[in-house]
């Protein structure tokens, strides 16, 4: 057998699995998760964009500048003020439908490419559960943030919080490709489910994240290349 052949077989596989690596994702009070998002945008020598929301109305779609963001199904919601949600800004309803709870979400639609992106949640995880979070890039595969069972799965309501105190950060950065939208919904039908707060957007080096998210991947090469070797000494 080609040892060296072999070897290249295994940088290949190695770099696939990275390269289709699932997005490494956000779900935690909102200063926790604002600190670990941030870390791994600057850790891959990104930066972190924000915007927050102030000044809405209630409507169907929203101009923050450099992104907009519109109901999924294009219909007209209401807007609450931070106090409600002990959020850092605004928050847009987006309860669930029974039919499509897909349509009930909100769509980023960005100006320049990104592949990071992160928010606020609130009123989840009081009811009707089990609920889960959703978030999925440029149309693809809907990615699976966090699933409530009770109301104690909410890292803000595990950390002290409750009624009126449950909002979270959720997010998610996918560095195999960049990106100009980004659709989240939940699917609790009957909560009261609402997103936006301080909008939090990156677009990081493609790569830079998952492939050091991936230490199977190498474990296994490294294995692989122990494996040569021995075959080689035993040829000797």
């Amino acid at each position: 057998m080609n040892v060296k052949a072999m070897a290249a077989g295994l940088v290949v596989l190695a770099l696939s699995v990275g390269a289709s690596a699932a997005p490494v994702t956000y779900y935690d009070t909102i200063a926790g998760g604002q600190a670990a998002f941030t870390s791994t945008v600057t850790g891959a020598g990104g930066t972190v964009n924000t915007a927050n929301l102030s000044g809405l109305s209630a409507g169907s779609s929203w101009d923050l500048g450099d992104f907009t963001i519109s109901t999924t199904d294009g219909g007209y919601t209401s807007i609450s003020n931070a106090s409600q949600n002990n959020s850092t800004g605004q928050m847009i309803d987006i309860s669930p439908s029974y039919a499509n709870p897909e349509n009930s979400g909100i769509t980023f639609t960005f100006d320049s490419a990104i592949n990071g992106l992160g928010f606020e949640v609130g009123d989840w995880g009081t009811c009707c559960l089990p609920s889960s979070l959703y978030i999925a890039f440029d149309g693809g595969s809907d990615n699976l943030v966090a699933t409530a069972t009770n109301y104690n799965d909410n890292p803000t309501v595990a950390a002290g919080g409750g009624y009126g105190d449950d909002t979270v950060f959720i997010g998610a950065i996918d560095d195999s490709a960049t990106f100009t939208t980004v659709t989240f919904y939940g699917d609790g039908y009957g909560e009261i489910l609402t997103a936006g707060g301080t909008i939090y957007y990156t677009n990081v080096d493609i790569g830079s994240v998952s492939n050091v998210s991936e230490p199977g991947t190498f474990a296994l090469m490294g294995l692989g290349l122990v494996g040569l070797g021995l075959t080689r000494r035993k040829k000797a």
